[in-house]
């Protein structure tokens, strides 16, 4: 498949095949591509959980509004933001760049300054807003990959946070749950899998200015 026949086939699967799970491959591959993910500044304050345990995945069920396929899926990618967040991952991040790339203290000094500014005069509450708008860049980018690989996924933003965070001790890594992506295969029984997909005329929502 090219990429649009990619996306064409991929949909929110309403019921997993229990019995297939991806590869340590397939694993490994989606793993890299949350990692090289687009984000704010290059500054990826987003952590993926990977859930491959049924009885955590059945504890969840309740937390997911009933959705079965947190517990047929293969396996669960729970995408989290810190929950508070400061100017040391700025340090962090400068750090990383002098190591990989070596680039001289000068020339990200000012860069540096003005990342730690920004940060510094937002509040606690606009920051968990801005990275969890980053977490869903992830999840666009995982939901893409997903369906290049041949890899079903339901995407969902119908959970209990807070009951995630309790479930998988997110609170004790400063993290709070903010999209959650069962991946797996599609049963040959699940209603949706040869439903044409509903999309609006593509000049309903491209504008085109020349």
């Amino acid at each position: 498949m090219n990429i649009i026949e990619s996306l064409e086939w991929r949909y929110a699967v309403k019921k997993f095949d229990k019995e297939k799970f991806l590869s340590e491959k397939q694993i490994e591959t989606l793993k890299n591509a949350f990692n090289l993910t687009a984000t704010s500044y290059g500054l990826q304050p987003v952590k993926l959980a990977i859930i491959s345990n049924k009885k955590i995945q059945e504890e969840l069920v309740a937390y997911s509004w009933n959705q079965k396929q947190v517990l047929d899926a293969s396996h669960v990618f729970v995408i989290c933001v810190p929950k508070s967040y400061t100017s040391k991952e700025v340090e962090n991040y400068f750090e990383l760049v002098q190591k990989i790339r070596n680039t001289p203290d000068e020339i990200t000094h000012p860069f540096k300054q003005f990342l730690t500014a920004e940060i510094a005069k937002k509040t606690q509450e606009e920051l968990l807003i801005w990275n969890k708008n980053q977490a869903y860049l992830a999840l666009g980018n995982l939901l893409t990959v997903c369906a290049l690989e041949q890899i079903d996924s339901c995407p969902m933003e119908g959970f209990v946070p807070e009951k995630y965070d309790e479930v998988l001790q997110l609170n004790e890594l400063n993290l709070t749950s903010v999209l959650v992506l069962p991946v797996g295969f599609r049963a040959q029984e699940d209603y949706m899998k040869d439903l044409k997909k509903v999309r609006k005329n593509i000049d309903e929502v491209i504008i085109y200015f020349k």
